[in-house]
């Protein structure tokens, strides 16, 4: 039987093999992302494609070297390179001599056969239709526990008092959500996870500050990307409040368009009416709605050479002026170093804190 895999995006791997695991596959984990990883994927990958492009080029070939004969990926729609993604992908690991097996997922309120053929295809264990269904929502609970616990991991580091303790109680929880398997088993282990989060010694007087963090998925998801710089804001006392996780995303490209996606493109209408590809549109709708709750800053992730971000990052400016809040920009690629990037956010955080004791301030004379 052949082995599988997939992308490595964040922690949802977790719940991606619990499924196909049910479904009847044996899976190859995906490695973590590291410098063997991007040297892989930018040896064999076009030198000017996209950062996620290369890292996934990378992953695959680790995979391959594991027992992987199948990868189970996403395709994409619009003006946005990362739509061709499992082709080429497909093509460069044929011309290496791989004989490989790659099933792609288009949007299923799309394209609803696609997504049919493609689990008939994984349902290796000849699972009922009925059966499906239950691994279904058996993996998606699951997923929905990891993005509880990385959402309030975000809002408690920057007030925890030992630094680091947040994380190194997060990184064990996360164990715990993962060994679950029932239903049942899966909430109690996620609200054995909050508490455990919320149980960690904080400081409630200490003064923090927010920012909204938007850009292209991959690098929005996967910390390996971003050189954990959700984790970098956190240790600043920044609590951070990421514009996508992977259940909202699913969400809008499998079922209908949420409330809250369309309410992005309608605040985005007045600077960016059209669709540009990838996340170019959700970047500035989400922006502009950080900047109406009262955030203190915006930082925008965004591969080097990713058009739809190119796009928005023009943009950001004028956003940045006309609703007062301050937007730092970081384009990635294999020659990005954590130390500038900390230094830049050093530098950022400084700005924001200023500008917050400034107006409080300036309140407080004119009140």
């Amino acid at each position: 039987m052949s082995k599988v895999t997939f992308p490595r995006m964040g922690e949802s791997w977790r719940a991606f093999k619990l499924l196909l695991e049910d479904l009847g596959n044996e899976v190859v984990v995906p490695l973590r992302p590291n410098k063997r990883t991007l040297d892989l994927g930018v040896r064999y990958s076009p030198e000017f494609a996209c950062f996620p492009l290369k890292i996934l080029m990378g992953t695959y070939l680790e995979a391959v070297e594991m027992g992987a004969g199948t990868i189970v990926t996403s395709g994409g729609v619009g003006p946005c390179r990362a739509g061709e993604y499992a082709m080429l992908h497909h093509k460069i690991l044929h011309d290496l001599g791989y004989d490989l097996k790659m099933i792609v997922f288009e949007p299923p309120r799309l394209y609803p056969l696609n997504f049919i053929k493609n689990v008939r295809a994984l349902n290796k264990a000849r699972v009922s239709i009925r059966g499906i269904i239950e691994r279904i929502k058996r993996g998606w609970r699951m997923l929905q526990a990891l993005d509880n616990a990385e959402k309030l991991s975000h809002v408690v580091r920057p007030r925890e008092i030992k630094t680091g303790t947040t994380t190194a109680v997060y990184k064990k929880v996360l164990d715990w959500i993962s060994g679950a398997y029932t239903i049942e088993q899966i909430v109690e282990a996620e609200a054995a996870a909050l508490e455990a989060l919320r149980s960690i010694p904080q400081d409630s007087s200490r003064e923090v500050l927010k920012v909204g963090i938007v850009g292209e998925i991959y690098v929005l998801l996967e910390p390996a990307s971003n050189l954990e710089i959700e984790e970098t804001l956190g240790n600043l006392g920044v609590e951070v409040e990421r514009s996508m996780f992977l259940t909202g995303w699913t969400r809008d490209n499998t079922w209908n368009e949420t409330t809250h996606g369309l309410t992005i493109k309608e605040a985005a209408s007045p600077y960016l009416p059209e669709l540009v590809g990838g996340h170019g549109r959700d970047s500035i709708g989400h922006t502009i709605l950080y900047a109406k709750r009262g955030f203190d800053g915006i930082i925008q992730l965004a591969p080097f050479t990713c058009i739809p971000e190119i796009v928005a990052r023009t943009i950001l400016p004028r956003v940045s002026k006309d609703y007062d809040i301050p937007v730092l920009t970081f384009f990635l690629d294999e020659q990005t170093g954590k130390a500038g990037m900390t230094t830049r956010l050093e530098a950022f955080t400084d700005l924001m804190r200023r500008k917050k004791r400034f107006q409080a301030g300036a309140k407080c004379l004119t009140g």
